[in-house]
């Protein structure tokens, strides 16, 4: 009886299995067949041929499709790789945090090769930063320049709490949130939330040491309209990234 018990189990199991099985496959196919094949930005002689609007109305664009839950395809297929052996034609360089849940390709739909991301904690800007960002502008010719910070940072609740707190961490900690502390200081009295303040604060400042204190490298193609350096914030619980000082 219990050996035959099993069986009856077992074989009940099975058809439930064959039944679910075909339903989460026609699910996932559906899925497939909705997903939009992305076009990779336009090149014209091996560089971006985006104008500065162009680069970050595609950026956003990229962001609506994320936050619809929109599935995009970016060509990675072998021979997109193939030709991109041959070199790259980003049309955006990109400073964002190290934050794992902060990966800019995803929150903008957008694929290999176009996108030249700096990135670390707090998305602060020294001098290898600087010298990536000006490779990309001088080398590369991307015509977009985008700093973003991201809701609940850790570096700048760091940065704050040395500010609040008087504290201190160990290794090279205290030295990688040093620049963000300026920011914290100039966000306090602001009204809202104060972690949400001192991060916007930090890529304001990240911003405009790129577009008045950097090298002609930048700042000759930025008073020419060639490029534009701007923020951004991401909201993690939303998916939303909003871009402010556009100018």
């Amino acid at each position: 009886m219990c050996n035959l018990s099993r069986r009856l189990l077992l074989t009940a199991g099975a058809a439930t299995a064959a039944a679910v099985i075909p339903a989460v496959t026609q699910a996932q196919s559906s899925s497939l067949r909705q997903a939009t094949p992305l076009t990779p930005a336009p090149v014209k002689d091996g560089k971006s041929a985006l104008t500065p609007d162009g680069a970050l109305k595609l950026l956003k664009e990229g962001n609506d499709a994320f936050l619809r839950d929109e599935l995009v395809f970016a060509d990675r297929n072998e021979a997109r790789r193939l030709e991109l052996a041959k070199g790259q034609a980003p049309f955006c360089a990109y400073v964002s945090c190290s934050d794992s849940r902060v990966p800019p390709e995803l929150l903008f739909g957008r694929g290999l090769g176009e996108l030249f991301i700096i990135r670390n904690a707090g998305n602060t800007v020294d001098t290898v930063a600087m010298g990536s960002i000006e490779y990309a502008v001088a080398v590369l010719g991307v015509p977009l320049v985008v700093v973003m910070g991201h809701e609940s940072c850790g570096a700048v609740k760091a940065a704050m709490s040395v500010v609040e707190k008087n504290a201190r961490f160990p290794g090279q900690i205290d030295n990688m949130i040093e620049p963000i502390i300026p920011a914290v200081l100039e966000a306090r009295g602001q009204a809202g939330d104060a972690t949400e303040n001192a991060v916007k604060q930090n890529v304001r400042r990240v911003v405009r040491t790129l577009r008045e204190e950097s090298d002609p490298l930048l700042l000759k193609p930025l008073a020419d309209g060639k490029i534009k350096i701007v923020g951004a914030y991401y909201h993690l619980d939303t998916g939303a990234v909003d871009f402010f000082d556009t100018m």
